[in-house]
């Protein structure tokens, strides 16, 4: 059977950094701001008053202490909150081309390939900026590379499946090397204006390089030695943003076109159903879970991982068992357990198992477990 092996990565991380302090000021402000404006009803008893945000709420209930996005000053702009991207012409690149083209040739680049020995584009978010023509087709043609590309989509999962989908590819004949590209502009399906979730996401974008090893050059190679991907269908993580809003006759900026979740019921339902993945999958593959030095967990909330941690390898993890970027980069949806992958692998010694896991609405999880060649 044809060996697929992980040779490079690449990471684009915007300038732009807004720490909890900031984030927190700016909310509060337009909590006074709304309070005031409805004073009159809040003294009649007809609405509540808006709650305040604080820095120590977010660090406990999520581990985060500050995110990067692509624009702060809109974020921040109690006018506005939400980022100010300019629309471009149909002749520039389109944002998360741009994104993807950054973190492609980072990743080309440490794997030694040239683009133009890409046979595979894939590139794998949970929001696309268009539905056509596909950004991936667009990131070929800007790179250079050959063969075929699309777009794809399961959210916060959309790497790891990823993944197996190019995996597959190579196994099946259809490629010899793949680029794999996760642009998450997360900032833009964030309502900075809903206190239990206006901290949780950032922006970034990661690329992959998987090759047939026969091909491959790299010195560092992480062999693929198995993908698992399960589904599972719930509400408690929904976005009703698309197409059809206009023909709804919805409103485009209602609080449900934007990310809403049940952060208790998502907890109590996914932390279980990720570990038993993980641990299933392992099984599967005769590998005890003593043998895994690494676990690049997607990073969406810091409780989260620690337990699955902890399910997984049947004690606490220690911070280079379990590496935490969340902390300063938020959740970035599909693109945080690569994120952790790229700047927690270069350590792990030759043999050394590792198991890259995604995990979000749908609910979806993928499981990808690498072996150091």
């Amino acid at each position: 059977m044809t060996q697929v092996v992980i040779t490079g990565s690449g990471l684009f991380t915007p300038a732009n950094s807004i720490d909890n302090d900031a984030l927190v000021a700016s909310f509060n402000a337009w909590v006074d701001a709304e309070n005031a404006r409805n004073s009159k009803a809040i003294d009649a008893g007809e609405i509540e008053p808006l709650a305040h945000s604080s820095t120590e709420f977010i660090v406990k209930a999520s581990g985060i202490h500050s995110r990067h996005v692509l624009d702060a000053e809109g974020i921040l702009d109690i006018e506005r909150m939400r980022p100010r991207l300019d629309q471009r012409s149909n002749d520039e690149p389109g944002i998360q081309c741009e994104m993807g083209m950054a973190a492609a040739k980072q990743a080309l680049e440490h794997a030694g390939v040239a683009a133009a020995e890409i046979d595979l584009v894939i590139v794998a978010c949970s929001n696309l900026e268009r539905a056509y023509p596909a950004v991936s087709v667009e990131l070929q043609a800007k790179l250079g590379t050959g063969g075929y590309a699309f777009d794809m989509n399961v959210a916060c999962s959309s790497a790891t499946f990823a993944i197996e989908m190019a995996a597959n590819a190579i196994r099946a004949g259809n490629a010899r090397r793949a680029l794999i590209v996760n642009p998450e502009i997360c900032s833009a399906h964030l309502n900075f204006r809903d206190r239990d979730s206006h901290f949780i996401f950032g922006d970034a974008c990661t690329a992959l390089v998987l090759e047939d090893a026969s091909v491959a050059t790299s010195d560092t190679r992480f062999e693929i030695l198995g993908t698992r991907l399960i589904t599972q269908f719930s509400n408690a993580i929904r976005n009703n943003a698309g197409f059809l809003n206009r023909v709804t006759d919805s409103d485009p900026m209602a609080q449900d076109k934007l990310f809403v979740q049940e952060g208790r019921r998502v907890f109590k339902e996914v932390c279980p159903m990720v570990a038993n993945l993980i641990g299933d999958h392992l099984n599967s593959l005769s590998i005890d879970p003593a043998q895994v030095t690494r676990l690049w967990l997607h990073q969406a909330n810091r409780h989260m991982n620690d337990m699955i941690a902890r399910r997984v390898l049947g004690q606490d993890p220690t911070p280079e068992q379990a590496p935490i970027i969340l902390d300063r980069y938020a959740n970035t949806s599909s693109a945080g357990s690569i994120i952790a992958f790229h700047l927690h692998h270069q350590d792990m010694s030759a043999g050394a198992i590792g198991v890259a896991c995604s995990f979000g609405a749908g609910y979806s999880a993928g499981s990808v477990v690498v072996r150091r060649s």
